[in-house]
């Protein structure tokens, strides 16, 4: 081993720009966090060829005086810790620059000019940092408050400068930072220019905090994120949860826009990103996600925010708890939203029935082309044709319809949709009006009609009917006349076999039956007349692909519903005018109605505007 020596401090500058200065987006959050602690009302941000060669902050905060202005260029130098804390102790940290180095190291890739004025001071001061070489402060002109400006970043570390990316995507993830920052912060205004173009503008918002986050948020998330999403709120020890969640049915691909926040903090944190996919487990298809923007306050001494150089990542002291709240907390938030589904399904609808130039001018379409569009083309089989037992007028008196029974019954008897007494102001999801194809009904309601999908439908409220008897008192069961004979796998087979206790919580009596196969003696009440061959060989293949027995009791909800979508009514069955209204009824008492176990939604409203501009009315 050769002998040990000590970096020159150049050196050690340029290794810490490496944990803190990855792209011209990590020293604007530095300089952004910098400003919002020293209580900015107003940022502003300019930026040249995506950062690369310039990035100037100017806030109108608290500013800094000469003395401090050099210091502020010293590593490990930090204003973060409140003045009665012992250096040494980082659980109370409350602000979010924490770790001293973010200047310097900034400074040591670039030329760095910092300007500054306090409130009492007679004019401003100003030092300049090129490279890491420091220079003296000097009287500058400027008003209260700080510029900070850094130009030609990385041009003297080529092998750094090269793993940039191009111009537009530094350029976006600059934007993406800023714009994170400026949620957390509804009371600062903030602005982003590049080059000559505006990218963003935010003047202060007004008001208790919940409507200034929702007003920062429908500017920078956009309106229709405002109108497809609900409050949310909870608390716990130590901690607070508030913001705003994304109805199931309005989601997008990836987690791009998921914004979590910890004391003000963006983060991406595992612990809150498991809690988000738990929460919307069987609400959201498969291969989509939430929509929403959460907070959290917590104690500082509850939250670790100095595990990562560049902050990006905070942890927990009680990890649980965290997770608890925030699933409780989303939960609550969705089920006080009741059959509410997003209108985007609505605006899809009439511009898919909108005629263009282009639909006028098309030839004439095949037999395929004219065929109706299928609820189930997002890769999802279509439901098998209904037997004639259940296809009869009376299949809905069978036992697999009992969801209808509801515990609490509606208002009154729901009458025929013919009968002139009926108003549709009477209830939120109308009165129904007509069947189409078997499997859509249609509801008139007070601002226009809703088109309901029945299968869908039906099958959200038979699941939730099985989940509050499991919560309850568990599933009511009935013994089969005849034992069902189900053949598997020999694997299969012993799989379910070993979890017999847990289908036995779920309303199932099962036993061996040979090598290749179970018994099954008994079934919930809810799936007699089902195909309890199919949903048995179903509920195999679920717990065969999750690879442990034990899984069973945490895929509850998800088994749950693969029972309800076998259980419920199918696509092509005929309906009468009172087992249309049972539905609406229904609906209108479960919760996440909204959508389907699959995430799917269960119906399109369209209200008499959109009808009106289909037909040119207005």
């Amino acid at each position: 081993m050769g002998a040990i020596a000590i970096l020159p401090e150049s050196v050690v500058n340029r290794i810490a720009a490496g944990e803190v200065v990855e792209r011209p987006a990590s020293v604007a959050r530095e300089l952004m966090e910098n400003a919002i602690d020293a209580k900015a009302q107003n940022i502003a941000i300019e930026i040249l060829e995506g950062g690369c060669d310039l990035i100037r902050v100017r806030d109108d905060g608290e500013g800094m005086s000469a003395d401090n202005l050099a210091r502020a260029l010293l590593r490990h130098a930090t204003s973060k810790l409140p003045e009665s804390a012992d250096a040494s102790d980082l659980r109370s940290i409350a602000t979010l620059g924490f770790r001293g180095e973010a200047l310097p190291a900034i400074g040591a890739v670039g030329k760095l000019a910092i300007t500054s004025r306090a409130k009492d001071a007679p004019h401003a001061s100003q030092i300049e940092a090129r490279y890491g070489h420091r220079g003296k402060p000097a009287p500058a002109p400027g008003a209260r408050g700080t510029v900070v400006e850094l130009r030609d970043l990385f041009h003297r570390t080529p092998a750094r400068l090269k793993f940039l990316k191009s111009v537009r995507a530094e350029a976006a993830a600059l934007s993406d930072v800023v714009r994170r920052l400026a949620m957390a912060h509804p009371e600062i205004g903030v602005s982003l220019r590049n080059g000559k173009a505006q990218i963003l503008t935010l003047a202060p918002e007004k008001g208790d905090r919940q409507e200034m986050r929702m007003a920062r948020l429908s500017k920078i998330m956009g309106r229709e994120f405002q109108d497809n999403s609900v409050p949310v709120l909870g608390e716990a020890e130590h901690m607070r949860l508030s913001g705003f969640a994304g109805l199931p049915t309005y989601n997008k691909m990836g987690v791009a826009w998921q914004f979590l926040f910890v004391n003000g903090r963006p983060v991406r944190d595992r612990v809150m990103a498991g809690s988000l996919r738990a929460a919307y487990a069987d609400l959201t298809p498969r291969g989509r996600s939430p929509v929403l923007a959460l907070f959290l306050d917590i104690a500082p001494s509850e939250v670790d925010v100095n595990v990562h150089p560049a902050k990006a990542e905070v942890r927990f002291r009680d990890a649980q708890s965290v997770r608890g709240l925030i699933i409780r907390s989303l939960k609550q938030a969705l089920e006080a939203a009741g059959h509410r589904a997003s209108d985007r399904a609505a605006y899809q609808a009439v511009a898919a029935m909108r005629p263009t130039a282009a639909a006028a001018s098309a030839p004439a379409a095949s037999p395929n082309q004219n065929a109706r569009p299928s609820f189930y083309s997002r890769g999802v089989s279509p439901p098998s044709p209904p037997s004639p037992a259940q296809a009869s007028a009376a299949g809905l008196a069978q036992p697999s319809a009992r969801v209808f029974d509801a515990e609490t019954p509606p208002p009154s008897s729901p009458p025929s949709p013919r009968d002139p007494a009926q108003t549709p102001t009477d209830y939120p999801m109308g009165v129904a009006k007509a069947q189409l194809h078997k499997t859509y009904i249609v509801s008139e309601t007070k601002e226009g009609f809703i088109l309901v999908d029945q299968h869908a439908a039906h099958e959200r409220i038979v699941h939730e009917e099985m989940k509050r008897a499991l919560a309850k008192n568990g599933v009511e069961r009935q013994a089969l006349l005849v034992p069902e004979i189900v053949e598997l796998s020999e694997s299969e087979a012993e799989l379910l076999a070993e979890t017999a206790e847990g289908f036995a919580e779920l309303g199932f009596l099962l036993e061996r039956y040979g090598k290749s196969a179970v018994m099954l003696r008994e079934v919930p009440l809810l799936c007699v007349g089902s195909d309890m061959r199919a949903l048995i060989r179903d509920l195999a293949e679920e717990i065969a692909e999750a690879g442990a027995s034990s899984v069973l009791k945490d895929k509850l909800d998800e088994i749950s519903g693969t029972i309800a979508c076998h259980s419920s009514i199918r696509a092509g069955r005929s309906l009468t005018a009172e087992e249309m209204n049972a539905i609406l009824r229904k609906m209108e008492t479960t919760p996440h109605a909204g959508q389907c176990n699959h995430g799917r939604p269960t119906y399109v409203a369209l209200k008499r505007g959109d009808m009106e501009k289909l037909f040119e009315r207005r």
